[in-house]
Formats: structure tokens, sequence, C-alpha cells
């Protein structure tokens, strides 16, 4: 048994890596600041919005990426090392504790910061479920090859949003007690796994595809 058809193992691998990726607690900071003038009832509401928002944005692209790459005749190798890079460069801001621009552009920030409602913009998009977050999870997606492997990943997304509106939900209280400082120790820890978890992807989708171009070179 691999290490992917191990039950275990692929739980972890994958509720870690799609919680990692979505990241909650990087959003704290602009939560707070977008919602400055929110009474604690109304970031409730924002909170559970987006954590529905984005659940239903990567469950989405999870259901379609199979067709979206029939559709753009994009191999699957081809976008796991795709992905992987999307993901390692995230990574690197994490391991800086650096706000990724991957997630969201300091005009979007100012975007939220005027709007009545942020839940969707840019809450959920593009900071909860951006671009690292959807290729990641149809790059997850591609490599379940059973039934219970692709309940893991809806799992996964269900938790992953519960534990976003809880950690919205509680921004203030996390902020008192972790502060800066442990934010981004919390921030690199997951930038480090979420470096080796892209590393894996660029391998796999590299082990994917060495056999076509190693028959293409030998065909000339």
């Amino acid at each position: 048994m691999s290490d992917l058809e191990h039950p275990i193992y692929f739980t972890l691998s994958t509720a870690t890596t799609i919680f990692f990726v979505v990241d909650p607690i990087a959003t704290v900071p602009l939560f707070l600041s977008m919602t400055a003038g929110d009474s604690p009832a109304s970031r409730a509401r924002t909170a559970l919005r987006a954590a529905v928002a984005s659940f239903a944005i990567l469950a989405l692209f999870g259901a379609a990426g199979g067709a979206i790459f029939q559709l753009l005749h994009i191999s699957i190798g081809a976008f796991r090392i795709a992905g992987g890079i999307l993901l390692f460069l995230l990574a690197v801001d994490m391991l800086r504790a650096q706000r990724s621009r991957q997630r969201t552009s300091p005009e979007e920030e100012a975007e939220g910061v005027e709007k009545t409602d942020i839940s969707i913009f840019p809450l959920a998009i593009p900071m909860l479920a951006g671009p690292g977050a959807t290729s990641t999870v149809m790059v997850l997606v591609s490599r379940a090859t059973q039934a219970w492997q692709y309940l893991v990943v809806l799992a996964s997304l269900v938790v992953t949003a519960a534990l976003t509106y809880a950690t919205l939900r509680g921004a203030s209280s996390l902020v008192r007690f972790l502060g800066q400082t442990g934010i981004g120790v919390i921030q690199r820890v997951m930038g480090l796994i979420l470096a080796a978890t892209a590393m894996q992807f660029i391998v796999d989708g590299v082990r994917d595809i060495l056999p076509a171009m190693t028959a293409a070179s030998t065909a000339h």
C-alpha cells in the first residue's frame, strides 16, 4: 500500500494541507481592520458568510477540476507542477510572515475597508479561497482514486470552513492571546509544511509527465 492509499496518511495530509493553504489565521488582522466599526454580532455574520462562501468556491473547483483539465487540454501532471509552484510561492511568503499578493493586493484590502459587506469579496475571494487554495484542492482531488478519498477531501473542506468561522469569530481574542509574534511563529511553521507539500506536488507532477516526455524523445 502506497502512502497515498493509506487512510491515515491521506486524511492527515489532505486535512492539514487544505487548512494551511486557506490559512484563516493570516486573515485575522485584515478581518479586524475591515470590520473595525462592526458589532460582534455583525462580525459573526460576516465570518459565517465568508466561511460558507470559501467552502462553496473550493468545493466547486474541486468538483469541476477534471472537466476543466479536459476542456483546456491540461494534463494532471502539468497542473500538479503548476499548483506546486504556486503553493511554494505562497509558502515562502508565509515563512517570511509576509502578506502574500497571491491572496490579496493592497488595492483589494483598501476596497474591503470601504465595502459594507466584505464576506464574499475580498474575504472569501481571494483571501481565503484564492488561487493557491483553489489549485491545491484541485490537485488533491486529482490524487484521489477511491470513493473514500473524495469523501476525505470534502470532509476536510467542511472542517476547514468550520475552523475558519471559529477563527474569524474569535479574531479579537486570538490576537490578544497570541499577539503578532505568536501569529508570525504559527505562520512560519505552517509555511514550512506547505513548502514540503508543494515540493511533493511538483515531484508527483514530474513523475506523471516523465513517461510521456521519455516516449516523445525516444520517438524522435
